[in-house]
């Protein structure tokens, strides 16, 4: 793509940028020019975070992600220029055309290119997006279909949600996925996802009346069926767990995607009968899991008798995740539970993120992690960069722990201590308390207004993250936890509010 990265290279002066961005942008279209793409993307980075609303930047970036292969992330970049920057830069379509014909997505692709020529008829890449588009006629007979682009387009949407999932990103998961329902409202996939991701936040009658739309509109939805099964048992309601389990073990499905949601829930409610027998037989048909299936299957299958096929599985867990190494199933009555912040490969994939309190988020785990030196030795750690001062300085504390001298960096830490007190390890649950405070930070540092009270700062942030959850707690509660008086901490509450994402205001 290195030929069509001109349009988003600076001209003349036709966008103004503060002088520290303005450095940073230039060194990375210089290191574009020689070719040196990580040290382009580096300065890049750098660049966007100093200046986060500035679309030049931004559309630049994901240039060089797709150039060093990182289609993904590029993608999400360009999506965000044209519905939050500025939609008037049609080139991103045809960026994303070329993105996603290499990740082989054709239809979409075609869609990309089809709509860049429709907004910019006389534009700089009509030549070669009319090329794009004869190439991929020949990959495909059924271009032209709308429904299958849309396909294609809510598959990288979901994609999207699934990695603010997995990384306990609830409150941007729900950001992301209400817009998806928004546009697409009869895609029951991320229903079921924006269920889980409220239920995550505490928010279980939301989440509850979500699954019940979904089984209204769209009856026997098996997904919505099983996480009204897992809701019942992490609440506790043991006759609505047997109902709805009677009610599964009746269900046969052809689908692998469905034998596998009936097996892996089983397996977390512990009827290791039902999820054994699920999980074997599409293991016999050769399926290939990601690490959480091989998990259930040694467990259901461990728990049943079937001792060489746990072993077997748990090998495959352990070459995805080798931090779990001692948390075998027939370990199980001697493993001692441990938060994220022992696992180490869930740490280093925190760093990779697009988010930068999640990098935050890392940085603090692995502060308190008795793996903390096999984290910064490893050697995808030393791969990574740090794209704001913030994120570098941070790093540098954990790694010297020297003197933090930014007043910013000090109350970012010190406060999430505070919160450590109080909640760990730290779990799927208290992951999300931990990310509104670093994006409270962020917004804080933004702003330039500093609350200076660790203490206060993280029982206001405790309560804030409280209320939006059914088992609240009043401020008298949170102040005794803390040590405070209920006057400090309504100060600190008022002031905090501002600082907070939208599912929290």
């Amino acid at each position: 793509m290195n030929k069509n990265s001109s349009r988003v290279q600076p001209v003349g002066k036709l966008i103004t940028f503060n002088p520290t961005g303005e450095f940073y942008f230039n060194k990375g279209i210089k290191a574009y020019h020689q070719r040196d793409y990580y040290k382009s993307l580096k300065y890049l980075q750098r660049a966007l975070a100093l200046e986060p609303g500035e679309p030049m930047i931004a559309c630049q970036l994901a240039v060089v992600y797709a150039d060093v292969g990182e289609y993904q992330k590029s993608n999400e970049l360009l999506h965000d220029i044209i519905e939050e920057l500025d939609e008037g830069m049609v080139e991103c379509y045809y960026f994303l055309a070329n993105n996603y014909a290499h990740l082989g997505f054709f239809k979409d692709a075609y869609y990309h290119a089809k709509l860049y020529l429709s907004l910019d008829k006389d534009g700089e890449f009509v030549e070669d997006t009319e090329d794009l588009m004869e190439v991929l006629s020949l990959e495909s007979d059924e271009l032209e279909e709308e429904e299958a682009y849309e396909e294609e387009d809510l598959i990288t949407r979901q994609e999207q949600a699934r990695a603010l999932l997995e990384s306990g990103n609830f409150a941007k998961a729900v950001e992301v996925l209400t817009k998806v329902i928004q546009d697409y409202p009869e895609y029951w996939s991320a229903y079921n996802n924006l269920a889980l991701a409220h239920f995550y936040l505490g928010q279980s009658e939301k989440a509850s009346e979500i699954l019940e739309h979904v089984l209204t509109q769209n009856i026997g939805n098996l997904h919505a069926l099983c996480n009204k099964l897992v809701f019942a048992y992490y609440q506790n309601n043991d006759a609505h767990v047997a109902e709805m389990a009677a009610i599964l073990r009746k269900i046969n499905p052809i689908s692998i995607d469905h034998q596998f949601k009936l097996g892996t829930t089983f397996a977390l409610i512990g009827e290791y009968d039902t999820a054994y027998f699920w999980l074997k037989k599409i293991y016999k048909q050769g399926f290939q899991g990601d690490s959480s299936f091989y998990y259930w299957l040694s467990y259901s299958a461990y728990n049943t008798g079937n001792k060489q096929t746990a072993k077997k599985a748990w090998k495959k867990v352990l070459e995805q995740q080798p931090e779990k190494e001692g948390q075998e199933p027939w370990n199980n009555l001697d493993y001692k539970v441990s938060g994220f912040e022992e696992h180490l490969s869930s740490i280093l994939k925190r760093f990779d993120s697009n988010h930068v309190e999640e990098r935050l988020f890392a940085t603090f785990l692995t502060s308190v992690s008795s793996q903390k030196e096999k984290i910064l030795s490893s050697s995808a750690m030393q791969l990574k960069n740090c794209s704001t001062k913030l994120e570098q300085d941070y790093l540098a504390f954990v790694k010297t722990g020297t003197e933090i001298e930014d007043p910013f960096l000090y109350v970012a830490h010190h406060t999430a201590e505070q919160i450590y007190t109080n909640y760990h390890p730290i779990g799927t649950e208290e992951t999300s308390l931990y990310l509104l405070w670093f994006s409270a930070i962020m917004e804080m540092q933004t702003a330039g207004t500093l609350y200076k009270n660790c203490i206060a700062s993280a029982a206001a942030i405790d309560y804030l993250w409280n209320q939006t959850r059914e088992t609240k707690k009043t401020q008298q509660e949170i102040a005794d936890q803390y040590g405070l008086s209920t006057s400090t901490l309504q100060k600190y509450i008022k002031s905090m509010k501002d600082y907070m994402q939208p599912i929290y205001s």
